[in-house]
């Protein structure tokens, strides 16, 4: 990691000198277009080596070995020309049929080049040459350089995805378990972390070239970003597939959730969705009324559950917030309990995500078809020594050797597993019976006054003809007639009340079933705990303490309005 750290340090170095690109956002996104020029030309080379008939795409004159390779060769202000006049708008509008055109100019569909000075673009590029991408060692190591360069680019904080840790996108596809001939996708893909992760994993099981033609068509990726989008099919490029076109510049959740069809299902969902962020207004109208929220990662959960196969998995990274958060959340994951095995969730210590953001996460795991019974939570723990995780000593794969051990297989329902110091089980299942059943009261009580005012507006109506129809001049009937009125109305008032404040007793025990952040029993208690964490839950106490000074003043006016009308 070393050499890669000096490499990047060496090219942003020359770029700092260049007086057209402006931060390091410019910068990654200069060398995004370069990358993947210097990484299909090279496998372009492999391609020419293994196919006889191989043509390719591009004009001669546009490709890499033609104008890049040659040290001594086009620079300065001939080099810029080039570069402005005809290798980027020729790439825009490269002609052609085919996935890979296609790809091609969606990869420099907004690409730019910062650079103004064309001696130290020179420079640059003859850095990247420094690197064969069909040497396995170098092709490694591309890995790591965009690991250095989006590190970079979210430190400074500029607009950026957040970088998921590669040890947490190993164990995440290694307990979901992609397996030869199912379809694998991530909704929110960002530089192909899991995508990549996914197709590692699925080569472990190639035996033959047809199991190799398998794993290209097998995979697919949307993301919203045009940056991050272009380092992905860059990362797919070097990780062997030949035409990654399976990977989309769309927002996932632009399209009507209802517009999914059966066809578009697939068997394995890894992702991490951001969290933390906002969609744009509308977006939500794409969702069903009692999901519609504009929260991102909340969207994400609930098109996970629709275009998973029955019997399809997910694993993915959410926010504590989505475990203890209310409202659309609670009916969020009433559906996910209702629809899905939600077996397992690793709680994540804080500080996974440093530096980009301290807010706690979570792995879940999920089947689609069957609801769920029980949840086993495994809180994951930092390493001996270690009070949190930061940059240069970030969250590793060895770290997840105790879960690895604990797993056991689905399909016999993870017999094997035993609460620990770490781990214990949840009956999710009889925790919402039980709510159920002490809400229920409340929801009769509720039903009861609802239908007390039904017949209480009825009586106003008939009350009210029968007003009309008296003589417009005051008399005993009238004043009595009006009297009744009154009191029919203050009973009406105090039976909606009623009905609204039962209703809300009831909803706020049973929701309380939905609150999936829940606590390890077997630890002991170190200490009030992290901002972080606690905010929220201050946040959650004041919404309960405010529903409960209003059911309060709802009772209380029934009270007084009941002994207002004994007093009459």
């Amino acid at each position: 990691m070393s050499n890669v750290s000096n490499l990047i340090k060496t090219i942003q170095d020359i770029m700092r000198k260049d007086a057209g690109v402006d931060g390091d956002a410019q910068r990654l996104a200069q060398l995004g277009w370069m990358f993947f020029l210097k990484i299909f030309d090279d496998r372009e080379k492999e391609m020419e080596y293994l196919r006889d008939n191989y043509k390719s795409p591009l004009p001669e004159k546009l490709r890499w070995s033609n104008w890049a390779t040659d040290e001594e060769g086009i620079t300065g202000d001939a080099l810029l020309a080039f570069t402005n006049n005809e290798l980027l708008p020729k790439l825009k509008a490269l002609s052609g049929t085919g996935d890979i055109v296609t790809l091609i100019r969606a990869a420099f569909d907004g690409a730019n080049n910062y650079m103004k000075n064309g001696t130290l673009m020179r420079q640059v590029i003859n850095k990247i040459n420094g690197i064969d991408f069909n040497a396995s060692a170098d092709r490694h190591m591309f890995g790591d350089i965009y690991e250095k360069l989006l590190k970079d680019l979210q430190s400074a904080g500029n607009a950026g995805e957040f970088y998921t840790p590669r040890a947490v996108t190993q164990f995440i596809v290694e307990q979901v378990n992609p397996r030869l001939g199912e379809t694998v996708l991530d909704p929110a893909c960002g530089t192909g972390g899991f995508l990549v992760c996914a197709i590692e994993h699925l080569r472990k099981q190639v035996k033959t070239d047809a199991h190799e033609r398998t794993i290209q068509d097998s995979f697919s990726g949307i993301e919203k970003k045009h940056l991050p989008h272009v380092l992905c099919m860059t990362n797919l490029l070097l990780h062997g597939i030949d035409v990654p076109s399976s990977v989309r510049h769309d927002n996932t959740l632009a399209r009507p959730l209802r517009d999914w069809g059966p066809k578009e299902r697939v068997d394995v969902i890894v992702t991490n969705p951001p969290f933390g962020g906002m969609e744009e207004d509308g977006i939500e109208s794409n969702f069903p009324a009692e999901f519609r929220t504009r929260e991102t990662a909340d969207l994400f959960l609930v098109l996970l559950m629709k275009i998973l196969k029955p019997g399809g998995r997910a694993g993915l990274v959410l926010p504590d917030g989505t475990l203890f958060g209310e409202g659309v959340k609670t009916r969020i994951k009433e559906a996910l309990l209702d629809e899905c095995n939600l077996h397992t969730i690793v709680r994540l210590p804080n500080g996974v995500f440093n530096p980009y953001t301290g807010i706690r996460t979570n792995l879940l795991f999920f089947t689609k078809g069957t609801p769920t019974t029980h949840i086993w939570y495994y809180e994951h723990p930092y390493p001996p020594g270690a009070r949190s995780y930061n940059k240069s000593k970030p969250i590793r794969i060895e770290e997840f050797e105790a879960e690895r051990a604990w797993w056991g297989k689905e399909k016999d329902g993870f017999k094997s597993r035993t609460e620990n110091a770490q781990a214990w089980k949840v009956n999710i299942r009889q925790i919402i019976d039980d709510a159920r059943a002490k809400a229920q009261p409340r929801w009769t009580a509720a039903e009861e006054a609802a239908n007390e005012a039904r017949s209480l507006r009825q009586a106003i109506s008939d009350a009210r003809g029968d007003l009309k129809a008296l003589p417009d001049k005051p008399s005993p009937e009238r004043k009595k007639l009006e009297k009744k009125l009154a009191a029919l109305q203050t009973d009406l008032s105090t039976a909606e009340q009623k009905s609204r404040a039962e209703q809300q007793a009831g909803n706020a025990i049973y929701d309380a079933a939905f609150n999936l952040d829940l606590k390890n029993p077997h630890a002991t208690d170190d200490g009030p705990g992290d901002v972080d964490h606690l905010l929220p839950e201050y946040e959650k106490l004041l919404a309960q303490i405010a529903a409960t000074r209003a059911a309060l003043k709802q009772e209380l006016h029934h009270a007084l309005t009941a002994t207002a009308g004994t007093v009459e």
